[in-house]
């Protein structure tokens, strides 16, 4: 019976271990935001805000441009030529978003680098946010991609 409840005991406080949500900070700008793990590390090098793990296997970094004159017939373009790839457009997934926003997603593996790029780029106007999650394969799995993920979908823009 001792052997039972000792059992019990172990498999419920593992899984409330394991099932125990993490920490988070919120990098707060004047026009937008994002929450991370509060281990991670968020700094700005001159607007451009990056943010990532201390072991540094990878980041998100975020860009913003005010008056940025790129037509939207060529935004899937400069999105390909960011990592010079040779992928069809149509790789490249657009939608609506909120407040007039058009979303682009991409996603990227370089064989050479070996990374994981995951891109965002919300446009309206001469407006645009450029976000990306770059990731070594090697960490590019379970954890890792699950924290970098609910990340990078917490940006929101304000305006």
């Amino acid at each position: 019976m001792m052997k039972k409840v000792l059992v019990l005991f172990l498999m419920f406080s593992g899984i409330y271990a394991f099932t125990q949500k993490l920490e988070t900070k919120l990098y707060d700008s004047e026009n937008y935001s994002i929450t991370f793990p509060d281990t991670w590390i968020s700094a700005n090098d001159n607007g451009i805000v990056n943010i990532f793990p201390t072991n540094q296997i990878g980041a998100i970094t975020i860009s913003e441009y005010e008056d940025l004159d790129l037509p939207k017939t060529e935004t899937k373009k400069f999105i390909l030529a960011l990592y010079k790839s040779e992928d069809d457009e149509k790789k490249i997934k657009t939608s609506g978003s909120k407040k007039g926003y058009t979303e682009y997603d991409y996603e990227y593996f370089d064989e050479h680098d070996k990374t994981f790029w995951n891109t965002k780029v919300f446009q309206k106007n001469k407006k645009l946010y450029l976000i990306t999650i770059s990731c070594q394969q090697k960490y590019w799995n379970g954890n890792y991609m699950k924290l970098f993920s609910e990340a990078f979908e917490s940006f929101k823009i304000k305006k």
